[in-house]
């Protein structure tokens, strides 16, 4: 059997879309399930929109992901000679022809068209002209393009996730498929490209399929055989419109930034479209290697669910060791300058904070606002902020007092959980609401409205830094009171 050769072909005009990472990932994964390749070819015959900042950030997102391409990745800027070769072939045999016509008698034509209820197509006004005088007005520097010739006839193709797909070329008119000879467009390079790496199956989304019609008649022109095609379902957005620019940054480089996994990425995208039959839902790359196939894509849209995604991802960072946690949590506290190093000492002490939210982290960045607390020397807060619900200024600073005296109390060998859970609950189970007590300790320790339990921050922060904050709490209070 053949074997089968995938490929992943992103222009590098822009950063990394979640929607081309899904394509990626299709491509990789039926490869992958089938022993076969897949490759990587930027297409960057763009010159004008093509940047190198961006083909880094597509070779440095699908690196991290760990969707590895092949062989050598190739670049179309590479292969302008091969185009160029393939272009003067078909102008030689009469299948192609240079186009004179400006862009004024282009929206002319296409005016008179729609207004006499015909498609908007290039009614040929050029094809006529003979080779010699395509060739004489070429050398005098007449502005031009490069047109194909499109054979008018029914032409289907069996689409391997929407079955038979139908289409008549009469619609299409002459397409424009060179700039010139040395700047090619998308639907020629990409079937001479697809042809000398071999790609036996194309896997795309969907908006794809007006292509697929022009690059079959390109490969019939052009003498080479037809590739299988497979049109991905699009992502669309909770408004249930294509996914775009208008819904947000929704790169790559954007969720890695702010703290979302690989494996999350991988696991959400490869669901978006796709099902494995059963009601599984988390999946490494080298299970979905072995389950993924195409037979289970489905046709309809699939919804870009921000919830969904933060849920996998708070699943993935539980499921990290602590200290793989606080690796990954490092950067972070650095960009909020909570930290000046990496050392392992400043590890320890991070992970002591870090420890605290693990269960609670939906991305990475969250972290930081979250344990600021943790590496301030003092607090800045409202003292009103200390006052549980319909408390007073008296019961707070007494409730403060009381956690003072009895957290004091214990040994710094006995600093744990436990031991602070059974020092003070029995003292919070006297007051009607256990918050009495507890609402003050939590905020006195962490200077937030929100945060985790006053004893599991009260173990991490450790007993003389607990002891000062509880201190200075009552001291706010006191000098509030004139006292």
């Amino acid at each position: 059997m053949e074997e089968i050769r995938t490929r992943f072909a992103p222009s590098p005009t822009g950063p990394l879309h979640m929607g081309s990472v899904r394509t990626a990932l299709f491509n990789y994964l039926f490869a992958k399930k089938n022993k076969g390749t897949f490759l990587l070819r930027i297409e960057d015959t763009d010159k004008e929109r093509s940047e190198s900042r961006w083909e880094e950030d597509i070779l440095s997102n699908l690196t991290w992901l760990k969707l590895l391409w092949d062989e050598k990745e190739t670049r179309q800027s590479d292969r302008t000679d091969i185009y160029e070769k393939h272009l003067r072939s078909l102008l030689e045999q009469g299948k192609a022809y240079y186009c004179f016509c400006s862009p004024e008698e282009l929206e002319a034509q296409r005016q008179s068209l729609v207004s006499n209820g015909k498609t908007p197509k290039y009614i040929g006004t050029c094809r006529s002209l003979l080779a010699q005088e395509q060739e004489k007005r070429i050398q005098r520097g007449d502005r031009a393009v490069i047109r194909f010739i499109v054979e008018e006839k029914h032409l289907h193709f069996d689409d391997l996730v929407r079955g038979r797909i139908e289409f008549d070329t009469a619609l299409l008119g002459d397409i424009v498929i060179a700039k010139d000879l040395r700047t090619p467009l998308y639907n020629f390079t990409v079937v001479v490209d697809d042809h000398d790496t071999r790609i036996t199956h194309v896997i795309r989304g969907e908006d794809h399929i007006p292509n697929t019609p022009k690059q079959i008649l390109l490969q019939e022109a052009l003498g080479l055989p037809r590739v299988f095609y497979a049109h991905l379902p699009l992502i669309l957005a909770e408004d249930r419109t294509k996914l775009s620019k208008r819904h947000g940054d929704n790169s790559v480089t954007r969720f890695r930034k702010e703290g979302y996994l690989p494996e999350t990425i991988i696991n959400f995208l490869a669901l978006l479209g796709w099902n494995p039959g059963d009601d599984r839902e988390i999946f490494s790359l080298q299970e979905l290697e072995q389950e993924f196939s195409l037979q289970n894509i489905q046709k309809g849209g699939a919804i870009f669910n921000m919830q969904r995604f933060d849920w996998f991802n708070s699943l993935y960072i539980r499921k990290m060791s602590l200290a793989e946690l606080t690796e990954a949590c490092l950067p972070h506290l650095q960009e909020a300058g909570l930290i000046s190093n990496s050392s392992e000492e400043t590890k320890q002490y991070a992970s002591k904070a870090v420890a605290l939210y693990q269960e609670r982290l939906q991305k990475l960045s969250e972290i930081s606002s979250l344990v600021d607390f943790f590496f301030m020397e003092t607090l800045s807060y409202s003292k009103d902020l200390l006052t549980w619900k319909d408390a007073t200024e008296d019961t707070t600073q007494s409730a403060l007092q009381k956690s003072l005296a009895l957290l004091s109390a214990l040994l710094e060998s006995s600093w744990d959980k436990e031991k602070i859970s059974a020092t003070l609950l029995p003292e919070a189970e006297k007051e009607k609401n256990r918050g009495y007590l507890l609402w003050p300790l939590r905020v006195a320790l962490t200077g937030k409205k929100a945060s985790a339990g006053p004893f599991e921050v009260a173990v991490a922060l450790g007993k003389e830094k607990s002891l000062s904050r509880i201190q200075e709490a009552i001291t706010m209070v006191t000098q509030s009171r004139g006292v």
